[in-house]
């Protein structure tokens, strides 16, 4: 077999990637390992220098600017010139779909960015090969077919020759039997690959069940599965929805992805954050004013709900809306009616209601903080969001992901992640969510200068007795370590709450619900 194997020089090349980077990288690596390498930037030049001079091989990314990957391979394989020359797809994507419509226009394998040099290597190596085999098996069959015709036609003629080109087909059969017991273990290896990526894609296949894309929620672990799933199954019912979870685990992100796949997925999400605003200005803030409603009222203001009629009001963190506020609240959610600061007329609106909380209302309402029946008619369909250290999973494609984003922001390349920088941010416990690690990440990318991340994973609490302790006494310890070190600056660069990941008004009620405050000397 080591003849069929490329040699250096000895195999042609030909790499379709619009991204010049990715195809530099590509060529430099595969013309190190002795391979003439040829470059396209998109569909067309692929087409046209393949027809021109077709390579040995072709390594095609999926997404192109003029078309994409697999109608370039649907067109060469419709060429007689190009037909039989294998096609390794490239792409960003681990989508089963995209794999799926790969393998049927014709592809022979599917390598997903980034990827490891060596398994390109090898990949490149095993196509190439299988290619080889296959044209020297067909062209020992057509070279004996030819020399037993010939023997037919020259029998009578050089029948005293017999024992010699008997030999010689001896000599021939065996070479064939070699080749044929070699083409068996290639075909052999080739049916366990295909085994082992239909078990691959049964995998996948039962791993996502979801009916709908959720590209801004990142994550696959069972629990987020199961959490998109609830999305899926109540967004298209009007209901109230709750979102509760810990701060900086992405509740935002699920009421945007419940109300793009809801009826009102043509009109904007209307948001409100019920802790950044005073409770002098939340009432106007919700509900609108007349001109000289109160003092400094210069003119009439629409409230959020108007503004969201018809459509999907957003209010986060609504464990912060003042009681005076939550009578009124109850209101609008049981009737849909209201009226503006300063005017008798009452108003009549349609609005989807999704709130968010980080904060126990159950326990709340235990303790007075909230009206028991406006929690009952927000409860109505409870979505509870994971911290990010019950899926320590999905943690390297959220690292991969700020990665990518920081990479097109900063104009910087990251090609590796060592595995040991991984370990260590899926052992963290991140009490600041997916936040705070998209903080530590992007620190990282602003350190970095070369092409492997290097990654300070916070330090993790280390006192004495710390497995006796319960999560509020963890989070009130990191939170005083931060405004130490911070010197007990909360807003701005650098600040505690940059640090935690957490916005200001969260972290300030955070200290108040925690007893924290600055001991004066």
């Amino acid at each position: 077999m080591d003849n069929l194997r490329p040699k250096k020089g000895g195999g042609s090349l030909l790499v379709v990637d619009d991204d010049l980077p990715a195809r530099q990288t590509l060529e430099a690596l595969l013309t190190g390992e002795g391979y003439e390498v040829r470059c396209a930037a998109n569909g067309r030049m692929a087409l046209m220098f393949a027809g021109e001079d077709p390579p040995e091989l072709i390594l095609l990314d999926i997404r192109l600017p003029d078309m994409d990957g697999f109608q370039v391979c649907q067109h060469l394989k419709e060429d007689p010139r190009t037909g039989s020359i294998p096609v390794i797809f490239l792409s960003g994507l681990d989508e089963v779909v995209d794999k799926v419509k790969g393998f049927a226009v014709g592809g022979v394998d599917y390598i997903t960015k980034p990827f490891q040099s060596e398994e390109l290597l090898a990949r490149v190596e095993t196509h190439l090969t299988l290619r080889r085999l296959q044209e020297q098996t067909g062209a020992q069959n057509v070279q004996l077919q030819e020399e037993i015709g010939k023997s037919k036609r020259a029998e009578e003629a050089l029948r005293r020759a017999h024992d010699e080109l008997e030999e010689r087909v001896k000599e021939r059969t065996a070479d064939l039997a070699s080749a044929k017991e070699q083409l068996q273990a290639r075909l052999e290896e080739i049916e366990a690959l295909k085994q082992q990526m239909e078990k691959e894609n049964v995998q996948l296949r039962e791993e996502i069940k979801l009916q709908y894309s959720h590209e801004e929620i990142v994550g696959r672990s069972e629990i987020m599965r199961k959490v998109l799933a609830q999305v899926e199954q109540v967004a298209l019912t009007g209901s109230t929805v709750l979102i509760q979870g810990e701060t900086g685990t992405g509740k935002e992100l699920l009421a945007r992805a419940i109300h793009r796949l809801s009826v009102h997925q043509g009109r904007p999400l209307v948001t409100v954050n019920c802790a950044s605003l005073p409770p002098t200005l939340i009432e106007s803030e919700l509900f609108g004013r007349e001109k000289g409603a109160y003092t400094g009222a210069l003119t009439r203001m629409i409230g959020r709900f108007e503004a969201a009629d018809g459509s999907t009001l957003f209010l986060d963190e609504i464990g912060e809306l003042p009681q005076e506020i939550q009578s009124k609240l109850l209101r609008v959610l049981e009737e849909g009616r209201f009226e503006r600061l300063g005017s008798p007329k009452t108003l009549q609106v349609s609005v989807r209601i999704i709130a968010a909380t980080n904060r126990d209302l159950a326990e709340d309402v235990k303790a007075g903080r909230f009206r028991k029946d406006l929690y009952y008619r927000l409860n109505v369909f409870p979505i509870s969001v994971p911290p990010l250290r019950e899926r320590p999973e999905d943690i390297p494609l959220l690292v991969w992901t700020f990665v990518r984003q920081f990479e097109e922001k900063m104009g910087k390349r990251v090609d590796t992640i060592s595995r040991k920088s991984l370990e260590a941010l899926q052992r963290h416990p991140w009490p600041g969510n997916v936040r705070e690690l998209r903080n530590v990440i992007e620190h990282a990318m602003i350190v970095s200068s070369g092409r492997t991340l290097i990654v300070n994973v916070p330090k993790p609490e280390t006192s004495k007795g710390l497995e006796t302790r319960n999560l509020e006494d963890m989070e009130r310890s990191h939170i005083l370590g931060v405004l130490e070190k911070t010197g007990w600056r909360i807003t701005g660069s650098g600040g505690a709450a940059e640090v935690l990941g957490l916005k200001r008004t969260t972290l300030q009620s955070k200290m108040e619900k925690l007893g924290i405050k600055r001991s004066i000397p």
